[in-house]
């Protein structure tokens, strides 16, 4: 990772427009690399109310050079810009510093696409609930859960450090559906063991992780018996207040079986107390939670129905806006197809 000129790079299209970031595609001129260039929203720059942000980046820059450099789960860093005034190079007439980030462009797909393009029509939540919420058709050669054992593999890397990462939720994960493969494009909500928590709150641990791989990716919903069931994300709106989250989570919990019951409500109240003081309890609970779910579904009356939602709503990454990632959709999901 070292400091870039963005002459270097070529703009060749836009990649989505998040609450932060703006991400646009790029090349580099002299070896045709692709990669993905990041700068705060115009419309915070314009507005000069993009502090915040650029000390979001300042975090993703020092995390991966303290820890991302050494795992495969977090997107690379090719370079980072001086802060400064880019509007030559982005064609637009701001007026105002800030850094811009070079990232090697991420392979597969976003588990939640932008919400700009959900006005398109685009089905922006179909990462997050066919792989996710509810995998219900999957490759028998891939490991079980991919997505939630990649996302605890990586804290683990984070805390050995000192350190967790919140705010993995799905538009922050890319993920190939052929091998199972996760990469995290933003790691900006880094939190450091032992600091000074924010007023009025209780210091982040990993409980705060835990709860939010809980929210974002397990639901107890049983799974669409149409596609429309699969076209909108669920549950990605920041977590807030804890209590008010964990009971909503037992609410939802009381039309499962008394096994997933149990299973779910173990977890919610070790996360309640602040029990878990590591990643490997937590990972075993997540599974015989899940494995619970996965048993519950399958033995639905109308579970044929809803596994024929499944591939069809997988269809919907055939169209055009999931092509215009490092994705193809014939290989990545062959795999799904023969089942």
């Amino acid at each position: 990772m070292e400091k870039v000129d963005l002459d270097k790079y070529e703009l060749t299209g836009r990649l989505g427009i998040g609450a932060d970031y703006e991400v646009r595609l790029g090349k580099d001129r002299e070896t045709g690399k692709q990669v993905a260039i990041k700068r705060p929203v115009p419309q915070a720059i314009s507005r000069d109310q993009h502090q915040s942000i650029e000390d979001r980046t300042e975090k993703i820059l020092q995390a991966f050079q303290d820890i991302g450099q050494s795992t495969d789960l977090v997107s690379p860093i090719v370079g980072y810009t001086e802060k400064g005034m880019h509007d030559e190079f982005f064609g637009d007439d701001l007026g105002k510093e800030y850094q811009v980030i070079v990232e090697e462009r991420a392979t597969g797909i976003p588990l939640l696409g932008d919400m700009m393009s959900k006005f398109k029509g685009v089905p922006i939540g179909a990462g997050q609930n066919l792989f996710t919420l509810f995998p219900l058709v999957q490759p028998t050669e891939m490991q079980a859960h991919p997505i939630q054992n990649q996302l605890l593999d990586l804290e683990e890397i984070y805390l050995e450090a000192g350190y967790i990462v919140l705010d993995l939720r799905p538009q922050n994960i890319y993920y190939q559906p052929g091998s199972g493969k996760i990469v995290v494009i933003d790691t900006g909500a880094l939190v450091r063991l032992g600091d000074e928590p924010l007023r009025g709150r209780a210091p982040f641990d990993i409980n705060d992780v835990c709860l939010e791989i809980l929210k974002f990716y397990t639901t107890a919903d049983e799974p669409p018996v149409h596609t429309t069931g699969y076209r909108d994300p669920k549950g990605i709106r920041p977590i807030i207040n804890l209590d008010e989250e964990l009971q909503e989570m037992t609410r939802n919990l009381e039309k499962c079986p008394p096994k997933v019951i149990a299973a779910g409500t173990n977890i919610i109240d070790k996360i309640r107390t602040r029990e878990y003081q590591g990643y490997a309890p937590f990972r075993a609970d997540l599974a015989a939670y899940l494995e619970g779910m996965k048993e519950r579904n399958e033995g639905l009356d109308n579970y044929s129905e809803m596994n024929q939602a499944w591939q069809d709503a997988a269809l919907w990454l055939k169209e055009d806006y999931w092509r215009r990632f490092l994705f193809d959709p014939d290989s990545e999901l062959a795999g799904y197809w023969s089942r």
